[in-house]
């Protein structure tokens, strides 16, 4: 591609992206403790272990647990062209196994002014991955389907975009606006093992250019380039709190996060790609933006600080 990374990665949108405003809410005051003269009140529900709840200003949020992807580390998608014992080496000293390199799925929910915004969807059914726990995941964070307005998609890859249909072939969300970048739509509509998705849900397709705001004060799309033609982050904002959805310009919280530049074989343009996960690592530690990453350890929530040539994921409390 000719467009340098993170071109959408403007001031406007991540120079108000200080650690107050990305930090959690502040925690609600402790409940005023029963007193023998009423009745005890119950105690809540447990949450779900599919759902974690959390808010991003006004709006509420969840990461919802879809599945996992074990790959194996033999050279063949981690640190290609390097020897496995450099990548077992990081693992190592993380205190992770070194034959396998494991990645979570966790779509992300958002809900506020009226709007139900899922972003990706998950694997389903996809064959390297044991997914499918979306739709159970949902309506255990009190959502149906058909209540889903918006779907953002980063990516057309089939852990992104599984859970677009259901088992029978139809949409799993069938009010919902699936958006997704010019870029993007292009390259899926050219795949023929795509031919039946792309039939179902062009009819609630709506495309966008890099940077487009789709949801004005609220969602802006972030190109972040190299992975796929029209690979997308997004920026999600409510007052003065952001996060920033960042698809996957970042696979493993340990590997991908330490040694950004080790090509990675899901890239289909790895420089491009390797240059475009280095500055949104340099400026997410630089700003301490609060990032959602929808493959490191559930629920995928935190923040990247330098160290050394790299970085270090520091997942939120």
């Amino acid at each position: 591609m000719s467009r340098l990374p993170l071109c959408a990665l403007t001031l406007a949108l991540f120079g108000s992206m200080m650690a107050a405003g990305c930090s959690k809410s502040a925690p609600t005051d402790a409940a005023t403790p029963a007193t023998t003269a009423g009745p005890v009140a119950e105690a809540p529900a447990a949450v779900p272990a599919d759902v974690f709840p959390f808010r991003i200003g006004a709006l509420e949020a969840a990461a919802l647990k879809d599945g996992d992807i074990d790959i194996a580390n033999d050279g063949s998608v981690f640190g290609v062209g390097r020897p496995i014992a450099d990548v077992s080496a990081l693992l190592t000293a993380a205190g992770l196994p070194t034959d396998t390199l494991h990645l979570s799925i966790q779509p992300l929910l958002v809900r506020g002014d009226g709007r139900v915004l899922l972003f990706d969807t998950g694997a389903a059914g996809a064959s390297f991955a044991r997914g499918g726990r979306l739709p159970q995941a949902l309506r255990d964070a009190g959502v149906e389907p058909a209540q889903v307005t918006d779907v953002f998609i980063s990516h057309g890859h089939a852990d992104h975009v599984g859970g677009l249909l259901t088992t029978e072939g139809v949409p799993a969300f069938p009010d919902a606006v699936i958006h997704i970048s010019i870029a993007e739509w292009a390259a899926l509509q050219a795949s023929p093992q795509n031919a039946a998705l792309v039939a179902a849900i062009t009819p609630r397709v709506a495309t966008f250019e890099p940077g487009a705001v789709l949801v004005p004060g609220q969602v802006t799309a972030v190109a972040v380039d190299g992975h796929t033609p029209g690979h997308t982050a997004y920026a999600i904002a409510s007052g003065d709190q952001r996060l920033l959805y960042v698809g996957d310009a970042v696979h493993h919280h340990v590997v991908s996060v330490r040694q950004p530049d080790w090509t990675v074989s899901f890239d289909g343009d790895a420089p491009t790609a390797q240059a475009s996960r280095r500055a949104l690592l340099q400026r997410a530690a630089d700003e301490h933006l609060r990032i959602y990453s929808v493959h490191f350890p559930y629920p995928g929530l935190g923040h990247v600080q330098a160290q050394g040539d790299g970085f270090a994921w520091i997942p939120e409390d």
